[in-house]
């Protein structure tokens, strides 16, 4: 049954989120925008990686925080809290807001991945969110990443559940910070 107080509570991570995260790096920092109750956080701390997550929602930072550092703050009406900081992997799902977008763009390290994924222009045909202040338009995520190598991207419709998305795996050129660890070599799928 699931538990409408915390609707990701038990969730697994998001099959997208799973499929990159080759891409990070041993032992890269994570940052988790919108971190809800850490689902991913706990993904990535389960595999080596210091995880850092912010949520807006003092409950879900407070569970997210068996998983690594948590920060509650509201990234849409304040200030962004990681002004200067870059990590080895930035990861936002389900979560859109505009004008945090080139913060979150920002915050990928050089030599690092950002992974994204969340509603796209079609969803209001199939649930919520349904407003267009929370879904891309079409190319609306590429255009936000210009500046990273593009790994990975769809637009789309996927079934389980319904739901219409915009997702992108994305590196920014250079060479990683030297207090982390190479990143790894690409894959095939």
């Amino acid at each position: 049954m699931k538990d409408m107080a915390n609707p990701h509570a038990g969730l697994a991570p998001s099959e997208w989120i799973v499929k990159w995260s080759h891409l990070l790096a041993p032992g890269a920092t994570v940052l988790d925008v919108a971190c809800g109750q850490g689902r991913h956080m706990q993904w990535f701390e389960g595999r080596g990686h210091p995880v850092t997550g912010v949520d807006r929602s003092p409950e879900a930072t407070q569970a997210a925080s068996a998983y690594g550092r948590t920060l509650t703050a509201d990234i849409e009406s304040g200030p962004w809290p990681f002004a200067g900081q870059t990590f080895g992997a930035v990861v936002v799902t389900n979560y859109l807001w505009r004008p945090r977008m080139a913060d979150i763009v920002a915050a990928v390290a050089p030599g690092s991945v950002l992974l994204y994924e969340t509603f796209a222009a079609g969803n209001e045909s199939v649930g919520k969110p349904s407003r267009p202040d929370f879904l891309l338009q079409p190319g609306e995520l590429l255009a936000a990443c210009r500046e990273l190598r593009v790994v990975a991207y769809e637009d789309g419709f996927l079934d389980e559940p319904p739901r219409f998305v915009q997702r992108i795996a994305a590196v920014r050129a250079g060479e990683a910070d030297p207090a982390q660890p190479p990143r790894l070599q690409l894959r095939g799928n």
